[in-house]
């Protein structure tokens, strides 16, 4: 969050749109639950109904575990 409140981030807030993750971070973090969660990420499961805030995360993480 360079440059930014640490207050703008909520669980609902668009990690994209705060700068906080990148294209490039999208793709580190599809790597990082799969090899955490131990499941495959399809490639029309990366929409940010599902990747872009940390409470689409949780959802999509307790929808596929």
């Amino acid at each position: 969050m360079m440059g930014r409140d640490i207050e703008e981030l909520t669980d609902s807030g668009s990690l994209l749109e705060l700068g906080i993750i990148d294209s490039t971070g999208v793709l580190e973090l599809v790597n990082f639950i799969e090899e955490t969660y131990g499941f495959s990420i399809d490639d029309d499961e990366l929409i940010p109904e599902n990747l872009d805030s940390i409470e689409h995360l949780m959802n999509y993480i307790n929808r596929k575990k």
